[in-house]
């Protein structure tokens, strides 16, 4: 396929592109080109489950976005990982399983969304994914995504549950029922040891279709329009600018941060921002771009007892020959699970009506997320409120479309996120000093005992959150009548034809857990809505 039109342009090759490049090619009726700005995933790191260590700040595989300073963080601009490859973020996140809970998908129908509730969309879930736990009433085991669950048991782990349990909280073995409050192992995005992001589970089946065409280290630089339809985009590739046209449907899935920078660059967004830059309004959406949200990510940090944490094992060359040798010839051991083992969703908030917090629990520590283990045995207790207020923006800074975009989260700008990530620090706390986990917690790192009164944890929390890399919302789904919206629930742009947005920025809000099966499910969603519209034409 190296024509000048197909049928279908999808941008991006990460959680969403992967999927559609294989829905809208399977069959053959349609032909399908799918453009990713990164290489191909061959680097060994990305397939290594613990990897994501080596590619977090990886030159090439990585966009390594920074925020703009942001008020609500002492003026810090944090990092922003972003996949670069194919498989995109699902390339290179923390690999867990999750969906997050019913009423974040009944909450999109109330929001004006119908087709959208957590009973329209069980079946997507069900039918992206093979789950290891078996059949059921909400699993799927025939789909192309591994949920494989922890199957060794780690003593740090082990306690952390029964802690758990001790506080009142269930112990879960399958958090994606809908109802997720509880502390259990995490799933994993795995297949036999190895990373089984989309591009291993949707896009590695279909690569040989005549039908699907896959342009690697090709950046999409704007979408073409004849009046309000797309028709094409223009792209860059080996230092010259190249175009294709659509015959049917331009599909943005680039991600939270890069469909609105898009967007914007080809004419649809605020006005007012497009003027400043001299570029021609095709549709004024005032949307592209705000309603930014992210989970923002608090850790401690604990000195173990004893020395039964990855950091152990990672600290000397026997210990990491041992653990390579049980990858390389077992496909186990804790190169074959990652870093974060536990999982809990706690409701801590008088106001809340369900879990509004969720911990992901490693059994190692370093300084940052992906950065060099501690010298000491070391364990983490990664917090994150689900449900945050705090909204902030993308928008672009230049009219090139290789500079990254100006990105504003406003974390903490709202009085209950800042109420709430303090209770999050007090909980995890608690948590650490319930038996038996307690017995092998030997001290507080970070932030430290000094740290007690409300507003030092406060400002411990400023100074130290990062992101847990959940940007969405910055093309929200909504009605017409809502100004704020940039897509219908059918997720075409509004105003525009040949046009639609897939991926974690049509969410009108975020998920409570983890984005990566979630954007699964919205492409899977949307496949279906797209071949729809074919066949109706």
């Amino acid at each position: 396929m190296t024509g000048t039109t197909v049928d279908f342009i999808v941008v991006g090759a990460g959680s969403a592109g992967c999927v559609l490049a294989n829905r809208l090619s399977e069959g053959g009726k349609y032909s399908v080109c799918l453009f990713e700005a990164g290489q191909r995933d061959r680097n060994i790191w990305i397939h290594i489950p613990i990897g994501y260590g080596k590619t977090m700040f990886h030159e090439t595989l990585n966009w390594r976005f920074y925020t703009d300073p942001d008020a609500g963080m002492l003026g810090r601009e944090i990092y922003w990982p972003r996949g670069r490859t194919l498989g995109g973020s699902s390339s290179i996140n923390g690999l867990i399983y999750m969906r997050g809970q019913k009423q974040d998908y009944d909450h999109w129908v109330e929001l004006g969304n119908p087709g959208w509730g957590w009973d329209d969309c069980l079946p997507y879930f069900r039918k992206l994914e093979n789950n290891d736990l078996g059949p059921g009433p909400t699993r799927g085991t025939s789909g192309p995504l591994n949920a494989t669950s922890i199957k060794t048991r780690h003593p740090l782990v082990e306690a952390l549950v029964e802690a758990g349990v001790h506080l009142g909280l269930p112990r879960r073995d399958d958090f994606n029922t809908g109802d997720n409050e509880g502390i259990g192992y995490s799933q994993l995005t795995t297949r036999n040891g190895r990373r089984c992001s989309t591009a291993v589970a949707y896009l590695n089946p279909a690569r040989r279709r005549p039908n699907l065409r896959i342009e690697t280290d090709a950046h999409v630089t704007r979408v073409l329009f004849e009046g309000t339809r797309a028709t094409g985009v223009t792209y860059h590739k080996g230092g010259q600018e190249h175009r294709l046209l659509a015959g049917r449907e331009v599909i943005l899935a680039a991600g939270a941060l890069q469909s609105p920078q898009l967007l914007q660059l080809s004419g649809v967004g605020p006005a007012p921002l497009l003027q400043e830059f001299g570029i021609p309004v095709v549709y004024d959406a005032p949307g592209v771009g705000a309603n930014l949200q992210d989970h923002l990510q608090l850790r401690l940090i604990y000195e173990v007892t004893q020395p039964i944490t990855t950091n152990d094992q990672l600290r000397t060359l026997w210990g990491q020959a041992k653990i390579g040798m049980q990858w390389l010839f077992l496909r186990g051991g804790p190169l074959a699970i990652g870093i974060n083992q536990g999982s809990g969703f706690f409701k801590i908030m008088p106001e809340s009506d369900r879990p509004d917090v969720q911990l992901h629990f490693g059994t190692l520590s370093a300084d940052l997320a992906g950065g060099d283990v501690h010298e000491f045995s070391g364990c983490t207790y990664s917090m994150c409120q689900l449900r945050p207020e705090s909204r902030g923006h993308v928008k672009i800074k230049s009219t090139h479309a290789l500079d990254a975009p100006s990105i504003q989260p406003n974390y903490l700008s709202t009085d209950f996120d800042r109420r709430t990530a303090v209770a999050e620090i007090r909980y995890a706390r608690k948590l650490a000093a319930t038996a038996p986990l307690s017995d092998l917690m030997k001290r507080e790192f970070r932030p430290g005992p000094d740290v007690e009164s409300d507003d030092e944890i406060l400002h411990f929390c400023k100074e130290y959150g990062a992101t847990i890399f959940h940007p969405a919302g910055t093309a929200k789904m909504g009605p017409a009548s809502d100004r704020a919206a940039v897509v219908d629930n059918r997720l075409q742009v509004h105003g525009i034809q040949g046009l639609r947005v897939v991926d974690g920025s049509v969410m009108p809000t975020l998920n409570s857990g983890n984005t990566n099966v979630p954007i699964v499910m919205i492409a899977e969603r949307a496949s279906d809505f797209i071949r729809e519209d074919a066949t109706a034409d």
